[in-house]
Parts: structure tokens; sequence; C-alpha cells
């Protein structure tokens, strides 16, 4: 696929104009759509998340866009999942309840453990070491690098070899996974600056 556009896909859940705004600044077309049926058309695929993971998902499937995604990753689109997007490519999460994510990638979503001096949830800047060769995202970065976080939950992915990078914070916890054409980011790479940007680029020359 050699279109650099993207599709951001929306959710109802979020703000995703700074995560336009950063594809933008490197000359990527941006389209934001709710409609699955953009999604199945093929394209480059943006997920990005805020707020709770159950109430991401509810808007996914009220619109179609769980099957459409679920589609697009069988058709070998590069899907790119950001904070509860890449916490939604998981089977479930512990968050208020247990809720069914898109089960595209095994493992569930587990909240921090509370641990004295660590305040859930996780917010500001925090390392990257890669695992299993850093994977595409990673190219150009190094181990060390810092990204922005805002999280209390976390991804617990049941085969190693998805999880490109982890983070500390109390435990070692998937920052980024990698899938194939299935790709995940913890952070939030419209905040990291140089490392985000760096990310986003990455992305879009897959």
């Amino acid at each position: 696929m050699k279109s650099k556009s993207i599709l951001l896909v929306d959710a109802g859940t979020g703000n995703l104009r700074s995560v336009a705004h950063a594809l933008e600044a490197l000359g990527a077309p941006v389209r934001r759509t709710s409609d699955p049926a953009d999604l199945i058309a093929g394209a480059r695929i943006l997920l990005p998340g805020v707020g709770a993971f159950g109430k991401f998902m509810a808007g996914l499937r009220a619109a179609g866009l769980d099957e459409a995604l679920r589609q697009a990753v069988q058709r070998g689109d590069p899907v790119l999942g950001i904070c509860v997007g890449m916490q939604a490519l998981f089977e479930t999460s512990r968050e208020m309840g247990s809720f069914s994510g898109l089960g595209i990638l095994p493992g569930q979503v587990l909240r921090f453990p509370d641990q004295p001096g660590l305040k859930v949830p996780h917010t500001g800047w925090n390392q990257l070491w890669p695992q299993n060769g850093g994977g595409i995202l990673f190219a150009g970065l190094s181990g060390g690098d810092y990204a922005y976080f805002n999280h209390s939950y976390y991804c617990a992915a049941d085969r190693p070899a998805d999880v490109s990078a982890v983070t500390d914070y109390g435990l070692r916890f998937a920052s980024m996974v990698q899938h194939e054409n299935v790709l995940g980011v913890q952070f939030h790479p419209e905040k990291s600056q140089r490392v985000g940007l760096r990310l986003l680029r990455n992305y879009l020359e897959m």
C-alpha cells in the first residue's frame, strides 16, 4: 500500500484533532470517519481512543466499526491503535467491569496495582525499551527514548512476540505492540514530540 492517506476512526469518545494535526504536519492527508464502508474500502487506518474502554467499544459497535476493523486486519491494511485504541485490539478489559475488545490480539487489559510512590493514572514522560527488535515503528528511535503517557490500565499480551517495546511503571508493561499489520502504542505520539513524529512517519512508510 503506497498511499500515505489515513482514515482516522471516530468512535465518538474523544477529540481527534491533535492526532490529525500531527499526521498533517508529516504531509499525510487525513480523513475522519465513523462509516464502516470507508474502512471496508481499504486504507491505512488509525484508531485513537481516550476515556473508558467499555464506552469506546460501545461506540465502535454502535457504528458497526468493530467488524469493519476486523475485516481490515484480515485484508492486510496497516492498523495502528493509540492509547485506548491499542487496548481495544485485545480480547478483554477489566476497566469498571469486564468488557470484550476486538479480539485481534490475545491478552487482556488490567489496572495498574496500587504501589507506594506511584500514582494511578500513570501520567507524564516515561521511557521506551525495545523488545523483539522493536518492530517497524521503532526504526530511528533508541532504547530509553521518552514518550508521553496518560492511562490507568495497561495491556498484558499473551504472546511475548507481539510486544515491540516495554515501559517500567512499578511493573513492565507493553507500551508498543506489533503483529504483522496490526500495531499499537499505549502512549500518545501526538504529544511525544520528536519520538512521536518519528513513530508516525514510520507508520506512514510501512
